[in-house]
């Protein structure tokens, strides 16, 4: 008898400070046998070809790993996994970023790394509309105006003619890009190779992105992070923006300099911004962007939906699954060198 390919999956509790950083989430990220057996049961051709076990955290993970050929997770300790997992020889990721777990070196040659990029695409593209147009409309101001209970007329024009930088056009940053340019706004993206987009009017790599910073109307920002990415709006940047200018962050926080972005909010050299990522989720009570002015927190919320995202999640995995039986390149992987 063929022997089964065996799948650890794990899932992890809630803890302040990471992901899941609340009951919700934990909720929302959960990999159930329930769901997992749905999607199995989509692919009958492989049903009888493997072999699982739905995990929590460190419960029966090392027991388990000493056998397993696939993980299905999102947090888990990368040191020593050589050793921990001898047969391991691939691991699914259920978001789309996988910073978490560089520098990559943890890996051994040949195995692979996927992520879920794709399952947030539609959530992100609604949620990136609904921000520019918050900015658009100068509702950071009128959030600012109602804590100060302050009653002023804030008036505002139509989106199409205004310039949006959209750093990052990838599945995220490219379904924003579809709905606003809809509205006729002027779309310039920022990638690494300069690739064009739907919806763009041009598209630059991010050595150039100095050359358009200063004529953004708005400046949303949609990238992992990576070696290139980070630090990529600093202080000196920011400086560079128009002080009507308003500013998205659905990516990573290292991309931006939040100190900064800060200071110019109270100064008002910043129209407003809409922050979604944070170095650390919850963010602290004492942290200073709580009291900062024209400026909305989002939980980091901006890309998942509600109730079918594991659903979503599965999808990816279970195709992926075939081919990998099938012993055919797999979708999604990951670069280790450039890190998504």
């Amino acid at each position: 008898m063929k022997k089964k390919i065996k799948i650890h999956i794990r899932n992890n509790h809630w803890k302040e400070g990471f992901l899941p950083c609340d009951q919700e989430g934990e909720k929302h990220s959960t990999i159930t046998k329930e769901e997992f057996e749905k999607g199995l049961n989509q692919y009958p051709e492989i049903k009888d070809k493997i072999e699982y076990l739905v995990d929590w955290d460190e419960d029966n993970y090392l027991s388990s790993m000493k056998e397993a050929d696939i993980l299905l997770g999102w947090q888990f300790p990368t040191k020593n996994i050589r050793e921990i997992a001898p047969n391991l020889k691939w691991i699914h990721i259920i978001s789309a970023g996988v910073n978490h777990l560089s520098p990559f070196d943890w890996m051994k040659d040949k195995l692979v790394l996927t992520n879920s990029s794709g399952v947030h695409a539609k959530k992100a593209g609604e949620f990136g509309l609904m921000s520019i147009l918050m900015l658009q409309n100068q509702m950071t101001k009128i959030v600012t105006n109602q804590k100060n209970r302050e009653f002023v007329t804030l008036l505002s024009k139509p989106i199409k003619g205004f310039k949006v930088i959209v750093v990052g056009t990838g599945s995220l940053g490219g379904s924003m890009i579809k709905h606003i340019s809809k509205l006729g706004a002027e779309v310039i993206g920022v990638n690494r190779k300069g690739n064009e987009v739907e919806g763009c009017s041009k598209v630059i790599t991010f050595d150039k992105i100095d050359e358009v910073l200063p004529i953004a109307d708005f400046l949303y920002l949609a990238v992992p992070e990576t070696e290139e990415t980070k630090g990529l709006i600093n202080k000196k940047r920011l400086d560079s923006l128009k002080h009507t200018c308003g500013i998205v962050n659905i990516g990573r926080d290292s991309v931006l300099d939040y100190e900064s972005l800060r200071t110019k909010l109270e100064k008002n050299e910043i129209a407003g911004a809409i922050l979604d990522v944070f170095t650390h989720e919850p963010i602290p009570k004492d942290s200073n962007l709580w009291n900062t002015p024209n400026l909305i927190i989002t939980p980091h919320i901006s890309s998942d939906s509600q109730g079918n995202y594991i659903e979503m999640v599965l999808k990816i995995f279970f195709k992926n699954l075939k081919l990998f039986i099938e012993k055919k390149e797999l979708t999604n992987q990951i670069d280790r060198k450039l890190g998504y």
